[in-house]
């Protein structure tokens, strides 16, 4: 069983940056490929970014492409997302999951474990 814990959600102005951060534990980190998703208010929950296990491979949904930036550090068990350029936009609710699947995952049926999220507010 694999917990997850994200952190480092706050209210940032537009065009200002914030990372996200997501410490797992219970399990081997490495094994996992793991993604980000966002939910924002009244709207389904939407994938943002994922990485691969050896951190070979990245994806990203078009709107975030060029400002967000994941990445991963097996030794911390911690995976990571740098957000710059902020927009109003990405205002939501920020969801930290882990796969046990050796592809990036673009859909949250791809993911069996999820943390309890952290609210990212952008003012404009």
């Amino acid at each position: 069983q694999v917990q997850l814990v994200e952190s480092g959600g706050g209210l940032v102005q537009a065009g200002g940056s914030l990372r996200l951060s997501c410490a797992a534990s219970g399990g081997t980190f490495s094994r996992y490929g793991m993604g980000w998703f966002r939910q924002a208010l009244g709207k389904e929950r939407q994938f943002v970014a994922g990485i691969s296990w050896s951190s070979g491979t990245t994806a990203y949904t078009d709107s975030v492409k060029g400002r967000f930036t994941i990445s991963r550090d097996n030794a911390k068990n911690t995976v990571y997302l740098q957000m710059n350029s902020l927009k109003p936009e990405d205002t939501a609710v920020y969801y930290c999951a882990a796969s046990r699947s050796a592809l990036v995952g673009r859909f949250e049926r791809a993911y069996e474990y999820w943390g309890q999220g952290t609210q990212v507010t952008v003012s404009s």
